[in-house]
């Protein structure tokens, strides 16, 4: 296996893009205190499954991501992909290069992925088995590693040994069978428990079962009586539906017939309203003949009016005439 290139973006001190390549032989980083040089091999450890914060010199993890300056704005997120190579399927993957990344959201979403599909850290985990680069391989020595290599108890000593022997896969599956076993010694006991339980609750089932056989042949033979009700309704029923359609035909035949008859009725008020109409014309015409003969009449009675006062007044100078020649006789 080769380790070909890293690439971090907003983790740590490395708030844009950044691609580190390897090449054959031997890559060093060099820089003066504080300038990020542990948190290249952070990074390595971060993607690979890291998940003490003490061991990312972090008080929690979301301090893995930028925080921001006064002349960068803080990301909202961290993301770490490594690329190795994987011509000699060492790794477990049908692919020529392996690319793991992990992200880590300001929400505390978190997301693996392996060759950009989505992975668990125990896929991860599993896959970097028995290769010594896992986050706690043999591969990875930090500042004062060796000493606690040195200082450490056999039994951490052991696992050293045997990730670098090959066999922790094998260690790793035992104590997953055992968890299991251990898992179905337990389900077993509760089974037994279960037994017990129902084997004290046997009796009284058996019992309940009787009753419920019972009621079973109970109520077969009630939904047997109820179907035959059933049909027994349904042919009254249907006679009944038969008599109403009867009566229907006749109510709809007797409709037909007064409709015709209303249509007749309707055809005479037609004609009875034209010539109330044509008769209210003429009243109309009368009236207004009327009004003018009245208007004649009256205009009439005006002139008669003067005219008897014309011979009165007439008849006045008549007698006062005949009084002057009997006056003028005398």
């Amino acid at each position: 296996m080769l380790l070909k290139s890293l690439e971090l973006q907003g983790f740590k001190t490395f708030p844009e893009k950044t691609v580190l390549n390897f090449d054959s032989g031997i890559t060093t980083v060099v820089g003066p205190n504080g300038s990020g040089k542990s948190n290249i091999s952070d990074a390595i450890r971060w993607v690979l499954g890291e998940q003490s914060i003490k061991t990312m010199r972090c008080a929690k993890m979301e301090d893995v991501i930028f925080k921001g300056t006064t002349e960068r704005k803080a990301k909202g997120f961290a993301s770490v992909t490594i690329i190795i190579a994987n011509a000699d399927r060492r790794l477990p993957v049908e692919a020529d290069e392996v690319a793991i990344t992990r992200r880590l959201y300001r929400s505390g979403e978190s997301e693996y992925l392996i060759n950009k599909k989505e992975a668990r850290l125990k896929d991860i985990n599993e896959l970097f088995m028995d290769t010594g680069l896992g986050k706690d391989g043999y591969s990875m020595i930090s500042q004062g590693k060796i000493d606690s290599i040195v200082a450490a108890k056999s039994e951490e000593r052991r696992e050293i040994f045997e990730e670098a022997a090959g066999i922790s896969k094998y260690r790793y599956r035992k104590e997953q069978a055992q968890r299991k076993l251990e898992q179905t010694e337990e389900n077993l006991l509760r089974l037994n428990d279960i037994f017990k339980e129902l084997k004290e609750r046997l009796g009284p089932l058996q019992e309940q079962a009787k009753k419920a056989k019972e009621y079973l042949e109970v109520a077969n033979r009630k939904k047997q009586i109820e179907v035959g009700l059933w049909l027994f309704t349904l042919n009254k029923s249907g006679d009944i539906l038969k008599d109403y359609d009867d009566k229907i035909e006749i109510a709809r035949h007797q409709y037909n017939e007064i409709e015709k008859s209303l249509e007749g009725f309707n055809l005479q008020i037609e004609a009875l309203s034209e010539e109330i109409l044509s008769r209210t014309i003429k009243v109309d015409e009368t009236n207004r003949k009327i009004s003018v003969c009245e208007e004649n009449a009256i205009k009439k009675s005006g002139q008669i009016s003067v005219l008897e006062n014309d011979i009165l007044h007439n008849n006045e100078n008549v007698q006062r005439i005949l009084n002057e020649i009997s006056d003028l006789e005398q």
